[in-house]
């Protein structure tokens, strides 16, 4: 049934009606099935319109995962990755994480079509819809341990700002430590997001598994799931942008990156970074792990990619939390 049900939203994906009768003459089947596959899209959360007289069609126009456009739009490097489209997963990077362990290859890339269960920070779920993200994990090995890698995140939010202005979206900004903001209507909405799971030693190899989330063109029933202010590339640039060479630039961008991360740290793209943060100089509220909540400035990131915060307390370093910016205060 996943076979057919994604053939069958490929043909819908134009965002016009087609007919049962005439899905059912291409597919040499009943329109019993096809409606039983139309059922399953509603089970995952598509929402098909059906409408007597016209057929089936999609509430908007949808662009699907295709590998050898990817592979074709990543150009004369295309060799150097292993990339798999997914139809349906619950999340690539449990998937990833799965088969990191069993020896898949370096710098591979897992997408998803649609992800029913992916994996925000602290438990979170990162809610996606079918055409509306753009989510998938990605793994690259390291030579030292995971000891070695502070800063990662930063990092990969470099990596999203570079592909981001190779498609006309220069407003993107960095919300230390993981995620990628619009300054938009006098407040931050959320545009991506990134998780990041390690596997290996602490001073040996180690493995990262970076999963990323993009929003497209999200619909309001989507935004409305979402537990937090966001917005979608379709809100930010004037063309319409192809997913497929979207994930291509960034899959090239993430492997600069990282190359670069590998042999030179954080420190080489620190003030790169910080001419994005979305709260440099800001004040700020941090969370930690045990709920404990630190107020001050953001005076600085430090050199492996931890948040220096200012207060009455002189300077504090840390390198996990949940920031959260607040109003600022005369005299402060």
């Amino acid at each position: 049934m996943p076979n057919l049900l994604f053939s069958i939203l490929a043909d819908l994906s134009d965002g016009r009606f087609h007919s049962g009768e005439a899905l059912a003459k291409k597919y040499n089947i009943s329109r019993v099935s096809v409606w039983n596959a139309v059922s399953e899209a509603e089970k995952i959360g598509v929402d098909i319109f059906s409408v007597r007289g016209k057929g089936y069609k999609l509430t908007q126009p949808i662009t699907l995962m295709d590998e050898k456009i990817i592979k074709k739009a990543i150009g004369e490097n295309a060799s150097w990755f292993n990339v798999e489209v997914l139809d349906i997963v619950d999340s690539t990077n449990t998937l990833m994480m799965q088969k990191a362990a069993t020896g898949y290859p370096h710098a591979s890339c897992l997408v998803a079509n649609i992800q029913t269960a992916g994996k925000g920070r602290r438990g979170r779920r990162w809610e996606s819809a079918l055409g509306q993200n753009l989510t998938f994990s990605f793994l690259w090995r390291f030579t030292q341990g995971a000891a070695m890698l502070s800063g990662l995140s930063l990092v990969i939010g470099i990596a999203l700002i570079r592909a981001f202005q190779k498609v006309g979206l220069n407003q993107a900004l960095l919300k230390w430590p993981n995620d990628v903001l619009i300054f938009h209507e006098n407040i931050h909405k959320k545009l991506a997001g990134i998780l990041i799971e390690l596997q290996g030693d602490m001073e040996g190899q180690s493995i990262a598994v970076i999963g990323i989330g993009i929003n497209l063109d999200l619909s309001k029933k989507q935004k409305d799931k979402i537990d937090q202010p966001a917005i979608d590339i379709k809100s930010c640039v004037k063309d319409k942008i192809e997913p497929n060479e979207l994930l291509a630039l960034i899959i090239k961008e993430l492997a600069i990156a990282l190359s670069d991360f590998e042999t030179k740290g954080f420190v080489t793209i620190k003030e790169e970074w910080k001419k994005y943060h979305a709260f440099q100089d800001k004040i700020i509220a941090l969370t930690k792990g045990d709920g404990q909540i630190i107020h001050g400035r953001v005076s600085d990131i430090s050199d492996d990619g931890a948040i220096v915060i200012s207060n009455e307390k002189g300077e504090q370093t840390f390198s996990s939390g949940e920031v959260s910016i607040m109003k600022e205060r005369l005299g402060q």
